[in-house]
């Protein structure tokens, strides 16, 4: 077995990282050593060392690569090499001394009230099992803040229609509880009758297509951008949009910010102070258009 795959089979039935995260890992190290493979006559993993490393960020960021793309894949790099230290594969790690790349911190996009507002009221939603599943799709994804891995993961057992709650697992298999308000169990209900009466799902995923297979990522992806450009011109219209929406709307609106962490399942603060930023930006705004010495 490779050190890659052995690396890889470790944080998935070890650390508990998800599907995707090792799917991203996977990827990064593919990308490195098919660079070191070019680097070296003959491949060692041993003479892996700094300047190699160094050369590969050279080469990342002269192909148009961001800082933040930098960092996770320098981050993929150090979990690797210390990884092959535990096992001693190897004795050192080639990432002591590698300068990781400063980001410059970037204000979550998101999408206006009135926009999302519109979308509610003019989406242009079908009358059929896709009509109802999207806009499900859309307004949990908005009113919930939940993640796109998170939706797709769905299950019946998951949805408490009497408490209105949601028992979502997020990243590291951490479970939460999302509470729903009655517009959403309602959309919900509609969604299961249609659901139940044209649908014959053979697992219990909330979420179907109308073939009764489970939705995956890229569908929800497909999804909100057709029902995003149809309010907003934003270039970026991902479900990711639709979380930082519930959150910016929120902390706008007056909820704490400890509150609005515990509902998106960020570790700590910090995760969510970067919505504080949006919020100051919009009373600078304010401020601009409406005081006198402005």
């Amino acid at each position: 077995m490779d050190n890659k795959k052995l690396f890889l089979d470790y944080i998935k039935n070890e650390k508990r990282y998800s599907k995707n995260t090792v799917i991203a890992y996977g990827k990064d190290l593919d990308q490195f050593l098919e660079f070191v493979s070019r680097k070296l006559v003959v491949f060692c993993i041993k003479d892996i060392d700094r300047k190699i490393v160094r050369d590969w960020v050279v080469v990342l960021a002269s192909n148009g690569a961001t800082s933040i793309t930098i960092k996770r894949k320098l981050s993929t790099l150090k979990s690797f090499f210390r990884f092959l230290m535990r096992e001693n594969i190897v004795e050192k790690s080639p990432m002591d001394g590698v300068v990781v790349p400063k980001i410059g911190r970037k204000l979550p996009v998101f999408v206006s009230e009135e926009n999302m507002e519109k979308l509610e009221y003019e989406g242009g939603f079908s009358d059929d099992f896709p009509g109802y599943r999207d806009r499900l799709i859309i307004e949990m994804l908005y009113q919930t803040g939940m993640r796109r891995s998170e939706l797709v993961g769905l299950r019946l057992r998951d949805v408490d229609f009497m408490r209105m709650e949601l028992r979502v697992l997020g990243k590291g298999n951490k479970e939460r509880i999302v509470p729903f308000e009655v517009g959403l169990k309602r959309l919900m209900d509609d969604y299961m009758c249609i659901r139940k009466g044209e649908v014959n799902p053979d697992n219990d995923y909330l979420f179907v297509t109308p073939k009764g297979r489970p939705i995956y990522d890229k569908l929800v992806y497909r999804v909100v951008k057709k029902y995003l450009s149809g309010v907003t011109t934003q270039k970026k219209r991902s479900p990711h949009v639709l979380r930082h929406s519930f959150a910016t709307h929120l902390l706008n609106n007056g909820a704490e910010l400890e509150a609005i962490k515990e509902l998106l399942g960020h570790a700590n603060l910090a995760a969510t102070q970067v919505y504080t930023h949006n919020s100051f930006e919009k009373l600078k705004k304010v401020f601009k258009q409406a005081h006198p010495r402005a």
